[in-house]
């Protein structure tokens, strides 16, 4: 993956993100959780992303770092948010899912209360005293990221939203035959929770 980078230097693309986020209008502000890639631990849960790394995104008062996963109130709306790692054990090892569907692979997250319901598998799981990658409620949304693949849903009042990617199809999404959605924004209204 090291040969697809056109920026190899950690700290910097921290920056280059952080200045092209400074590039949206003052009205929108953003949400960061580290993922896989991040330059946090590789364990769930995840701190959010340090000033080591992310110091231009940490200094924007419109940008908010988050660990992963994280569970907010957006103006009254109980978020759960997570990238969404396990999903990777969950799509492939559970009958009838797949990658191309990665929200059937969310409401089962959500069925089971936990965003990494499996261990000893590819997802490594901190051993701590708070199991914090419980969803200890269901929310009103609920928001994966890492599979690249947009999908919607609703689930016993939950709505479900998994998100695409700015990247086009990678070498390793080829191999593996994952055709990732590119270029697609979700928009959801607070009030009806319509996508």
């Amino acid at each position: 993956q090291m040969r697809e980078l056109e920026i190899t230097d950690i700290r910097e693309q921290y920056k280059v993100a952080g200045m092209l986020f400074q590039e949206l209008p003052d009205y929108v502000e953003l949400i960061v959780l580290p993922g896989n890639h991040d330059a946090v631990r590789k364990s769930l849960p995840q701190s959010p992303l340090s000033r080591e790394y992310a110091e231009v995104m940490d200094r924007n008062d419109r940008i908010h770092l988050y660990g992963n996963p994280s569970r907010l109130q957006l103006h009254g709306v109980e978020t759960f948010i997570s990238h969404g790692k396990a999903l990777d054990e969950i799509l492939s090892q559970v009958p009838g899912l797949e990658f191309q569907n990665p929200v059937g692979g969310m409401e089962l997250f959500l069925r089971c209360r936990h965003v990494a319901p499996t261990y000893g598998s590819s997802t490594p799981i901190a051993p701590e005293r708070e199991d914090r990658l419980v969803i200890s409620s269901p929310p009103d949304i609920f928001h994966m990221g890492h599979i690249h693949v947009f999908g919607t849903k609703k689930y016993k009042g939950s709505t479900m939203i998994a998100s695409a990617t700015w990247q086009d199809q990678t070498p390793f999404q080829k191999r593996v035959k994952l055709t990732p959605t590119v270029g697609v924004a979700p928009i959801v209204d607070l009030q009806t929770q319509t996508v």
